[in-house]
């Protein structure tokens, strides 16, 4: 296993979707983006509006690189199983918006996708440890969601580092993924916390190279944590 990295296409041109994410695909030696990550926001449970099923259906079709769904919508217990059948790889909803998240976690796998969960900068984290044990994936916010561009909350490393310890220990058997303000050198900090996955979006696509970018980022955590991931 490596350092996952996971373009955000939020901040991608949204016109050329297929040639975004064509950007950051394998090259050479280089295995290229883990996942692509998929901003959904609905302008209810967060004020901004982006995209919804269909471009998810059509980005599916149009990349070979697994699909990361983060839903900032209110109801996923209803909407959040169709990103699932239209084959995204991980499908993530916010603890915040769920009315059920044990049962929508099996409902999410059963329709083949992994399940993520996604908590807010402002939300604890142990209160939904018994809940977590039932996902694949833990998100955790390091800006507020809602827009890109956001400064990096430092404070939220208290909980990745506290997701480390449990998966370490075996109480947990999920990845552990941030989002939000994810650059070359906050990366660091983040893979210093014991992140698995990280979700980048204008350090990559705002970079002359996007693939050279996720290549990058990738060797900043392997400096920054060189026990964890030598080899």
């Amino acid at each position: 296993m490596h350092p996952m990295i996971a373009p955000s296409i939020l901040s991608a041109d949204f016109a050329r979707l297929a040639d975004e994410a064509a950007a950051v695909g394998p090259r050479g030696d280089e295995p290229g983006a883990d996942w692509l990550h998929v901003d959904v926001m609905d302008a209810h449970f967060v004020p901004n509006l982006t995209l919804g099923l269909p471009v998810v259906q059509s980005l599916e079709s149009a990349t070979g690189i697994p699909l990361d769904c983060h839903l900032m919508i209110e109801d996923p217990d209803r909407w959040a199983p169709g990103y699932a059948e239209a084959g995204a790889r991980n499908v993530t909803v916010h603890v915040e918006a769920a009315r059920d998240p044990v049962m929508l976690a099996k409902n999410l796998r059963a329709a083949g996708s992994l399940a993520g969960l996604s908590i807010k900068p402002g939300t604890p984290l142990e209160p939904w440890v018994d809940v977590l044990r039932h996902y694949d994936t833990l998100l955790v916010m390091s800006v507020e969601p809602g827009f890109g561009g956001q400064s990096f909350i430092p404070e939220v490393l208290e909980k990745v580092r506290a997701a480390r310890r449990l998966v370490d220990t075996g109480h947990l058997r999920l990845l552990v993924e941030i989002d939000g303000g994810i650059n070359a050198d906050t990366i660091e900090q983040a893979a210093e916390a014991g992140v698995d996955c990280f979700v980048a979006g204008s350090a990559v696509y705002g970079a002359d190279d996007p693939g050279r970018a996720v290549a990058a980022l990738r060797e900043r955590v392997r400096t920054a944590n060189p026990h964890r991931w030598a080899g």
